[in-house]
């Protein structure tokens, strides 16, 4: 009779674990439960993300949708997206230290954090002193997880003890067992050569902590009363010892049994079989032990399916024997206790009625913990966490006003030597010190910011120019970009970006500085330096020049060095262009990346103060293509998600966006308003704008209106609320940029508006 279907409202779950066939009791589980879900519940759509930890070698059936490679990250976030797209409410993990990559499995956090669907997380391992990875990521997939499942008591009392989760969030689900009759075990015997043999079991991977000594060392003794007595070892030696060492321990106990004389009692079982069989040969046995030796052991999957067929267990007090077998439904001995496994056995194997009745016990609470049990519980739990779902996101305000100029954030994250890179919240982190690139950005804001007292523009401009000057390495002929927070360098050249960028806070900082004497300073060091542009590599790095060397031209009108970077650069950027061009694809590279809308900024302002209409015209194009692809469905600013970078020919992702995305358009659209007049740049300004302030994907916004600070991006689970320095320079100079912008009177032709020859 099929099982009474409840709706329970899931359609569609995604599971994530090993999976059959790699030869691991996390990939039986995995299975086990996979195969649970869908004869409990066959309406469930479950998709199976196996973790792999050797592409190409395994032959996963269909179930499985997609293999997850277990060092390469890429993969994760692949695996995210396929995720989000499939339609899944829920993701279900598996989670087991060793099975994915990273420090500690910091991969999988990766993973998660691009999910929006709630994530329930059964923990095979938990650990009573994790090192810092492991507590870290443990605890970051504590805070994402709606649910939180242990396999036993002592699990949750870690988990609030050691990470202070809480108890609400977590919920105790047996491991599964499978439903099997209770069978005499002489039934079974012949079909293994057992028959008049009293047999005592013990299975699953091969490895130093399962205390097989232990028993080897207990057998003269056992022999000694029951002559009969069999001690079988069934399974693999685990893979990564045998990729340590062959076979070498499984000989070590070889020659254990030898040498205590009972080598003819011990038979060793060298396979990974199959469910049914591994089944067969438990039900088989008179006996089951566990002599483990770890006592903080939570989960024992080989324990749950011994209690599940109803055998007699001996066992040392590791954390899941102490409870499963808790109430007279097993027997305990100590930690290697040699004689103690010995004297049980013995009074077992002697008195049938008392191995009967403890049987039976046993077999009784494994009627508990059968799969389908656990299905049912777990689907419950899973029911809960997807009803209770709300809206992710408050909606942001149908009218969004812009917000003016503000330093408080920049100088929060400031100080004597320059402005510091990253912050935890809103508190600067000091671990990582500083870099040219947010000291020459803080530069260009202290030229173009209004509204603030002059003595303090006064004071940072001197700071920030001062951290750019003792930046240049006259004996490399370079910046360095960045700088410890005890002042002491950390490279002797920085890398091309930052590079352009100081030659481009220079140029603006020698035509906008408020101050002549900071005027002359920045026109001088652009002088002494400005050539590194010509050997530079990087089309960015070109555009940041280009930049720079217009607001230069536009300072010293005729300047040599800056219309020959100007033209070389504008030129290359055109021949990029064609290079990569396809009927799909307007864009100077075959990918995208960080900071898109400079390049063609970068030629738009060439062309203004060159007089070149092909740059112009250039620019406005892939300006034009790069913002119809910076938009979303509802035609909201969308920027290049960090995930893009580097994908040929593809259209980009929306995760994870970053601030400097949207003022990098701002800039670039406002240049294009500048050269044409059209209102169409105007509306393209204003809407990459208004991602700050909440016209984004997750209608979030992402400035603090209070203090001018901005978090640090979009992620497919909210904020990254972080406000490093390019987040808040990036928000303060959109801000200038919107602020200086006056709103077009009529909508006019796209034909640039400037003399050009």
């Amino acid at each position: 009779m099929a099982p009474f279907m409840l709706d329970t409202g899931i359609r569609h779950l995604a599971l994530i674990g090993n999976f059959l066939p790699r030869k691991c009791g996390l990939a039986t589980y995995t299975t086990d439960t996979y195969n649970a879900l869908r004869q409990r519940y066959p309406e469930i759509r479950v998709d199976v993300y196996a973790m792999d930890d050797h592409p190409g070698l395994y032959d996963y059936p269909e179930a499985v949708t997609r293999a997850i490679p277990q060092h390469e990250r890429a993969a994760y976030l692949d695996a995210a997206r396929a995720i989000e797209a499939s339609g899944a409410q829920a993701l279900w993990i598996q989670h087991e230290y060793g099975i994915y990559g990273g420090p500690a499995g910091e991969f999988l956090i990766a993973l998660i954090d691009r999910l929006s669907i709630p994530v329930i997380t059964t923990l095979h391992t938990v650990l009573e002193r994790p090192s810092a990875d492991e507590r870290r990521v443990m605890e970051a997939l504590l805070r994402r997880s709606s649910r939180i499942v242990v396999m036993a008591e002592k699990g949750r009392d870690i988990l609030k003890r050691v990470h202070g989760a809480d108890d609400k969030s977590i919920v105790m689900i047996p491991h599964g067992v499978p439903d099997r009759p209770f069978v005499d075990p002489d039934s079974l015997k012949p079909e293994f050569g057992w028959a008049g043999r009293e047999v005592i079991l013990t299975f699953g991977l091969l490895a130093p902590n399962k205390g097989i000594e232990t028993m080897i060392s207990a057998l003269p003794q056992v022999v000694a009363r029951h002559p009969q007595a069999l001690y079988v070892i069934l399974g693999a030696t685990h893979p990564n010892l045998v990729a340590h060492e062959g076979e070498a321990y499984r000989d070590r106990l070889k020659a254990l049994a030898a040498e205590q004389g009972v080598a003819a009692h011990v038979q060793f079982i060298d396979a990974f079989v199959e469910h049914d069989e591994l089944l067969d040969y438990l039900q088989a046995a008179d006996l089951y032990v566990t002599p483990y030796s770890n006592p903080a052991q939570i989960t024992s999957g080989t324990l749950s399916y011994a209690v599940g067929v109803g055998k007699p267990v001996i066992s040392t007090p590791y954390v899941h024997a102490t409870e499963i077998l808790a109430e007279d439904h097993g027997v305990l001995v100590d930690f290697g206790d040699s004689s103690a496994f010995a004297r049980e056995i013995g009074r077992l194997l002697a008195d049938d009625s008392d191995r009967l009745a403890l049987a039976q016990r046993a077999y009784a609470r494994g009627r508990t913990m059968i799969w389908s049990r656990l299905a049912e519980t777990a689907v419950a739990e899973l029911a809960a966490i997807i009803a209770a779902k709300p809206r992710r996101f408050a909606r942001a305000p149908a009218e969004l006003a812009t917000l003016e100029p503000d330093i408080a954030a920049v100088e929060r994250m400031s100080d004597s030597t320059g402005m510091l890179q990253h912050s935890i919240y809103s508190v600067p982190d000091r671990r990582y010190g500083y870099c040219i690139d947010d000291n020459a950005r803080a530069l260009i804001l202290m030229c173009k910011i209004d509204g603030i007292d002059e003595a303090v523009r006064d004071k940072w401009t001197t700071i920030y120019g001062g951290f750019v000057q003792y930046a240049w390495n006259p004996d490399q002929r370079r910046f360095r970009n960045f700088m410890n927070f005890d002042r002491s360098w950390c490279e002797d050249v920085g890398s091309e970006d930052s590079n352009g960028r100081a030659i481009w806070a220079l140029g603006v900082t020698a035509r906008d500085a408020r101050a002549q004497k900071h005027r002359d300073w920045a026109s001088v060091l652009f002088d002494n330096t400005a050539s590194i542009a010509l050997e530079l590599q990087a089309p960015r790095a070109h555009a940041f020049a280009m930049l720079g060397a217009a607001a230069m031209i536009e300072a010293h009108p005729g300047h040599a060095l800056s219309r020959t970077i100007l033209k070389r650069y504008g030129e290359e950027l055109i021949g990029l262009l064609d290079a990569a061009r396809r009927p799909e694809w307007q864009w100077f590279e075959i990918v995208l990346a960080y900071d898109n809308a400079r390049l063609p900024e970068a030629l738009l302002r060439a062309g203004k103060v060159l007089g070149r209409r092909d740059f112009v015209e250039v620019g406005l194009e892939t300006l034009g293509w790069i913002t119809e692809r910076q938009t979303s469905p509802e035609g909201r600013f969308r920027a290049v998600g960090t995930e893009s970078f580097g994908r040929p020919y593809a259209d980009p992702l929306p995760f994870d966006q970053q601030p400097l995305e949207a003022q990098a358009t701002v800039d670039a659209c406002v240049a294009a308003y500048e050269v044409t007049a059209d209102a169409r740049w105007y509306e393209e300004a204003m809407r990459a704008y208004r991602w700050y302030l909440g016209a984004n994907d997750l209608e979030m916004p992402l400035a603090t209106a209070q203090d001018g600070g901005c978090f640090d991006g979009l992620m497919p689970t909210g904020l990254n609320r972080n406000q490093g320095a390019e987040s808040i320079l990036a928000l303060q100079l959109a801000n200038c940029a919107i602020s200086g912008l006056s709103k077009p009177v009529e909508n006019v032709s796209s034909t640039p508006r400037t003399a050009v020859a």
